[in-house]
């Protein structure tokens, strides 16, 4: 039997999907990941369904949907009880690793990985490993990783504060380095390393922050539909999710967010100088970011800004996949799972909703999905300036029809004019039919769930926002979650 390939899954926290510079991005520099979009396959309408951070990540490591799996929102301390990636490749001879960000409960819990560098951020209660490494190695202060002043979910930005060694984005590199120095040769290896970054706080070394604060970084994208201000709003909390912010706030807020990822690229590419020939490489990230977009900030909408993801994989030569491809049909996160499985020739679980992508990439695109559903929950502070996230969307990559499911408020979008969604075409005449399509397959999708969203032939706004479990999770936990996580 031929050796199995090592596996490399890399994946980053809210990173927009045209936040590539292979994607077109302006002034982004992402030299190493542009090269292995160009010597693999790039999916160009990629998303992710559940543009949360725990919801996401229980789905790229389990192949099922948020609604499946049963976590809709950012809730902590409900575990997760599905076969995860990582115990499917333990359990079939893999020697598995992880680096940096799991954000499962409970921390520390191995979900099928041999051994973990683990750490879900600088920031108190899941710094973990990380946190002990920064405070052996760097002068002594309390929480020392936190000592810029700038905190998660901020948007504050300014350049990291320590030695650019102690930054968690060379920390994630160097342990994922050590496990390739030290691992079992005998055995294929599946090795997840995963940066904080670009998720606030931004604070990237000083080279990276100063490198785009001397450029010209745009503006956001602001339609009509969602504008709050029409110029900034002072005193606006520093973790707000409506950013209305003087022209230096956001171009701090940018240059530090574009830093961040031009530094994991850096990192990245020591990396793969490190990594096997005969390695299968994945790159992707979480959810985005909605950068001011539509006076937005963090995730959780249907947004392009927070759904749309990158997604890059690189097959080894001996795989016979085209090298290349720029794909345009609509995938998203639990498809990974199914596709690493199948390129390794493990059983996959049954309760996998995803699906491989092998075909695909080897030219047999018959009956693959037509367009992604997502959902997000989650309870914010629930006033004008921090409305819940109470949303569902679908989308072909060309159209988006966008269900807020506490106000019942519609929009839709024609993509291929209008990428950056400043118009919307829900209540024009002309758009009439297309949009009752499209609303017509939301309430299928809908029907029979226990928020009951669909009522016939309609939708059904909830009022507020629903809760983040659903299903048999909502019946398990939903007494024992502990509200709404925020990292």
């Amino acid at each position: 039997m031929p050796a199995r390939p090592n596996i490399l899954l890399i994946i980053t926290d809210q990173q927009r999907g045209d936040c590539l510079g292979i994607d077109g991005h302006p002034v982004l520099q992402t030299p190493h990941l542009d090269a292995l979009a160009a010597a693999g396959a790039r999916f160009r309408r990629a998303y992710s369904a559940c543009p949360l951070c725990m919801p996401a990540r229980r789905t790229l490591m389990t192949g099922m949907s948020a609604a499946s799996h049963g976590l809709v929102g950012n809730t902590s301390g409900v575990p997760l009880d599905h076969p995860t990636l990582a115990e499917r490749l333990r359990d079939s001879g893999y020697q598995t690793h992880l680096v940096g960000k799991l954000h499962f409960f409970p921390v520390r819990r191995r979900y099928g990985f041999d051994s973990m560098d683990w750490s879900d951020g600088p920031y108190k209660g899941g710094g973990g490993d990380y946190t002990k490494f920064v405070e052996r190695e760097a002068p002594p202060m309390p929480r020392v990783e936190r000592a810029h002043g700038a905190t998660t979910n901020s948007w504050v930005a300014r350049p990291w504060h320590l030695e650019d060694r102690l930054h968690f984005t060379n920390w994630t590199t160097d342990r994922a380095l050590e496990f390739l120095e030290k691992r079992d040769p005998t055995a294929p290896f599946f090795l997840k390393a995963s940066y904080f970054h670009p998720h606030t706080p931004s604070t990237p070394p000083a080279y990276y922050f100063s490198h785009y604060m001397n450029q010209d970084l745009g503006e956001p994208h602001v339609g009509a539909h969602s504008r709050i201000s029409e110029g900034p709003i002072p005193g606006l909390p520093v973790r707000s999710k409506r950013c209305a912010l003087s022209y230096q706030q956001m171009k701090q807020l940018r240059a530090g967010y574009f830093g961040c990822i031009h530094h994991i690229d850096d990192q990245v590419g020591r990396l793969l100088e490190a990594v096997p020939r005969d390695t299968i490489i994945v790159f992707t990230s979480d959810h985005g970011e909605m950068l001011g977009d539509h006076q937005y900030f963090q995730k959780g909408r249907g947004f392009e800004g927070a759904s749309r993801i990158p997604y890059l994989i690189k097959f080894p030569d001996e795989m016979k996949v085209e090298a290349g491809q720029v794909r345009d049909e609509p995938v998203e996160l639990m498809d990974i799972m199914p596709t690493l499985l199948d390129a390794v020739g493990v059983d996959a679980p049954r309760e996998m909703d995803g699906k491989s992508l092998l075909p695909l990439l080897r030219g047999k695109n018959r009956g693959w999905r037509e367009f992604i559903h997502g959902e997000a929950a989650h309870r914010n502070a629930g006033t004008e300036l921090e409305p819940d996230i109470s949303n569902h969307f679908l989308t072909d990559g060309r159209r988006k029809f966008v269900w807020d499911s506490a106000t019942g408020q519609e929009m839709f979008f024609n993509l291929e004019n209008d990428p950056y969604e400043l118009e919307n075409l829900a209540d024009q005449r002309e758009h009439s039919s297309e949009v009752s399509h499209w609303r017509d397959q939301l309430i299928i999708k809908l029907r029979g769930r226990e928020e009951r969203f669909a009522s016939g032939s309609a939708l059904r706004a909830y009022g507020r926002t629903p809760p983040a479990l659903v299903g048999e999770t909502l019946r398990k936990y939903g007494k024992q979650g502990k509200g709404t996580g925020d990292k």
